[in-house]
């Protein structure tokens, strides 16, 4: 039986830094109040012409590079993003692929928004065991910049762009598998994180409401009830199911939304400090690159070694959630 295993991981973050104190001057807030409510300093900010993909490029690069598995040999490209090159087509993944030159693979987007690198690590997972591919480059990447309205300070503050990627590789030996993912979703809480953007169900009537569409819009306060209780569950079901004690993972690595659920989530699971992985104070909330740039974090300082177990946990507007117990199998 082939099983999916985590090769590598590699991570991209724009050169612009935006701060707390720089916000402050574009909205009410302060350095102190962003702080408070959510742990985040400061947030990485795309060139006016740095695409999604090219950021996805980048760190795509690392992950392959790091894979020890050669270009030629990834066969699919999966990229998770709420902010693609093109609204409806071609998709980010098919440009990602073009750019890095990988010819004739299967290459597509999904939409799941934060939660979409446990998402996409579902798809290769699957598509892996099936037998169907054998080499997937999975990316998270956003410029959400782009579709954040600086005018709003209950989300302006929170969001930032980069991008994650990973190569997950067919294996024979089952110690090196990624053990289970899941996945779940529920639109009867769609309303608490959107983008309108002009779709089907909120078409246009002017160019002031087309431009307004594309902006991020958040009921911050529902929204966060909802992420504490509803992380909490996936990562306690995810565990149970696979009868594994939270003291045996090495890495939690949450989505990097905001540093009170992260905190809170961490402490209904009695986690330690050390094994709880936090970078939102300098990425601020990418979406659904936050996961893979958070994993390179440690993996870049050292602090992830080969056959540690990490638990991935995420939640997302849709509403999306999803989980991952993920061990770190590189070839080397």
């Amino acid at each position: 039986m082939a099983y999916a295993a985590l090769r590598s991981i590699g991570a991209y973050a724009p050169d612009k830094i935006l701060t707390n104190d720089e916000l402050a001057q574009m909205v009410d807030t302060s350095d102190e109040w962003i702080t408070k409510r959510t742990g985040i300093k400061e947030r990485h900010i795309a060139a006016q012409d740095e695409t999604t993909s090219d950021m996805g490029v980048e760190a795509a690069k690392k992950a392959i590079q790091r894979s020890g598995i050669k270009k030629e040999d990834i066969d699919m490209v999966v990229c998770a993003t709420i902010s693609p090159d093109y609204f409806c087509m071609p998709s980010t993944a098919t440009i990602i692929s073009n750019k890095l030159g990988l010819g004739n693979v299967t290459a597509f987007d999904i939409s799941a928004a934060c939660t979409g690198f446990v998402y996409i690590l579902s798809i290769a997972k699957a598509f892996i065991e099936s037998g169907m591919k054998k080499n997937i480059l999975i990316i998270g990447a956003e410029k959400l910049s782009a579709i954040t309205d600086y005018t709003d300070r209950g989300t302006c503050i929170l969001f930032g762009d980069g991008a994650g990627a990973a190569v997950i590789s067919a294996t024979d030996k089952k110690e090196e598998a990624i053990i289970d993912v899941h996945t779940g979703a529920d639109g009867a809480y769609a309303d608490l994180l959107m983008s309108p953007n002009g779709g089907t169900g909120s078409p246009h009537d002017s160019l002031d409401q087309e431009a307004s569409s594309c902006f991020m819009q958040m009921k911050g306060n529902e929204t966060f009830k909802v992420a504490v209780r509803t992380l909490t569950k996936d990562v306690v079901d995810i565990l149970q199911a696979n009868n594994i004690q939270s003291e045996a993972i090495n890495h939690f690595v949450p989505h990097q939304a905001n540093y009170r659920i992260i905190k809170a989530v961490g402490d209904a699971l009695n986690m330690k400090e050390s094994q709880v992985v936090i970078t939102v104070e300098k990425f601020g909330n990418t979406s659904g690159a936050s996961i893979p740039m958070a994993i390179n974090e440690i993996y870049e300082n050292g602090t992830l070694k080969k056959g540690e177990l990490l638990l991935l946990d995420a939640f997302g507007g849709g509403l999306t959630w999803g989980s991952a117990l993920v061990p770190f199998s590189p070839l080397e």
